[in-house]
């Protein structure tokens, strides 16, 4: 089985194959994973995002784990829009606090003509404090990701959840389809594409092979794979549900960077239940990328305070940290060239 030939990146992998990556004893799968990760990356650089709520509670669609669906009872106070001023302040205090990348996020299942263009407002707001930008809004058309490409924004986020066979046990108020489309028309659009999964939404591990697969096999890897721990809510459908084995987290992130070795690869939801040990796994079997902040949306997140000890204690940097001791554009080696680091 040859997960990589060379340079040439696969689109081409069947389920089959994926599962005998997840059968390897941990230590082969890990030697393999950080090897290609070594190879396209710094391994001791990390990438930083700040997520922020722009648009609060009230969203029509039904996902499962969401405390923002207007179908739970997950007593969220529902807020409106964020101001200009608001997002900006929030910005300021990321980049602050170590942040590159700023994303905002509406819960929405498409954006509407009010307020989308105060949206775009804010991503060039974003972008002159000399930031990367990031929204999540749902379902997009060709015309709304041409007009977030124009406004100046960075990366798309779009996730699938889960494989296509599982997620009808999720979510019935958009297809699998549906997000397919929307990530097509944000790469047609000439934006990167942040796209990923939630693990433990009592999904079987042919689920996670066959979402790697779908993300993988895409025309293009996405420039960004968030790889989310289902944070569970009280009120939501899923809360209760099992919770996905550590080692068996570890192993997703270690496939996920064999299948698309130049994508970044981003632990999001679920890294305050985390212990430094299974984060250090994660990173060394090629996560680097983590969302950076006590609030991830409506649910916590990892402190800024824990985050800095962990890195210090791993002997990792931030990217933003790296940009400013080279004085110049945020770059990483990728064996004997250098690329800016995408998402």
């Amino acid at each position: 089985m040859n997960a990589q030939v060379g340079d040439e990146l696969r689109h081409d992998w069947d389920i089959s194959e994926v599962q005998a990556l997840f059968e390897l004893p941990l230590n082969d799968l890990l030697f393999r994973a950080h090897s290609l990760h070594r190879t396209n990356f710094d391994p001791n650089s990390i990438q930083i995002s700040t997520l922020l709520s722009i648009k609060t509670g009230r969203c029509s669609e039904d996902c499962g784990y969401c405390s923002q669906s207007a179908h739970h009872n997950t007593e969220l106070e529902a807020e409106a829009l964020l101001s200009l001023d608001e997002v900006v302040d929030a910005a300021k205090k990321a980049k602050n606090e170590g942040a590159d990348r700023f994303c905002m996020g509406a819960a929405w299942s498409r954006p509407n003509k009010r307020d989308f263009p105060k949206v775009l407002e804010m991503i060039k707001a974003v972008k002159s404090l000399d930031m990367e930008s990031c929204v999540t809004l749902g379902m997009l058309d060709n015309d709304q990701a041409q007009q977030l490409k124009e406004a100046g924004l960075d990366y798309y986020n779009h996730n699938l959840d889960t494989s296509p066979e599982f997620y009808g046990n999720v979510i019935s108020t958009r297809t699998f389809q549906d997000r397919l489309d929307t990530l097509n028309n944000v790469q047609q659009a000439g934006l990167n594409v942040c796209s990923g999964g939630i693990l433990g939404l009592g999904e079987e591990r042919k689920d996670r092979c066959s979402l790697l697969i779908q993300l993988a096999n895409m025309e293009k890897h996405p420039d960004s794979v968030p790889i989310n721990m289902l944070v569970q809510v009280e009120g939501t459908p899923l809360y209760g549900q099992d919770e996905i084995e550590p080692l068996e987290f570890v192993r997703t992130v270690a496939v996920a960077r064999i299948m698309m070795p130049r994508s970044v690869v981003r632990l999001s939801a679920g890294r305050e239940e985390m212990s430094d040990e299974m984060q250090a796994m994660c990173f060394f079997a090629g996560a680097n990328s983590v969302f950076y902040g006590e609030r991830l949306l409506t649910t916590d997140g990892a402190s800024a305070q824990g985050d800095q000890k962990l890195f210090a204690s791993l002997g990792m940097k931030t990217s933003l940290e790296k940009k400013k001791s080279v004085g110049g554009k945020n770059k990483h080696s990728h064996a004997g060239h250098e690329s800016v680091t995408p998402a």
